[in-house]
């Protein structure tokens, strides 16, 4: 009984302390499609309204650390893109050096944008590049 309240109490917690207004669900076709984390990698967090644009991400595993490449994207505005992931990656420990490049832990991530595949396709692309530093 103690145990599932404060299992309440720590779900229940962000609303209490005025923190629930600052997350932002993640739309099931989104989840579905790319999971909550950018492919490759379980660390970085897919933005919603961002899907996988690749049919699978680039995976490096070596000793001397990781290398990833994948590509998202989705109908939302680039300066939307880098609101999001200026605001949660530092939440996960990310440290911002750079526009749009965040270092962790000895690996660097770095955000690129693309141009649609399509002259038509509105909407924005994003290539995330993680490498050992």
């Amino acid at each position: 009984m103690l145990r599932a309240a404060s299992a309440a109490f720590l779900l229940a917690g962000p609303a209490v302390a005025g923190l629930g207004s600052f997350l932002i669900p993640i739309p099931q076709a989104v989840a579905a499609d790319t999971g909550p984390f950018v492919p490759g990698t379980t660390d970085v967090p897919v933005m919603p309204g961002l899907a996988s644009a690749e049919s699978e991400p680039l995976v490096f595993d070596k000793p001397g650390g990781r290398i990833v490449q994948a590509v998202l994207s989705g109908a939302v505005p680039r300066q939307a893109v880098l609101a999001f992931y200026d605001q949660t990656l530092p939440q996960l420990g990310w440290r911002r050096t750079a526009d749009r490049v965040f270092v962790r832990d000895g690996e660097e991530l770095r955000l690129e944008f693309q141009q649609a595949a399509q002259k038509k396709a509105a909407g924005t692309a994003v290539r995330f590049t993680l490498t050992p530093r």
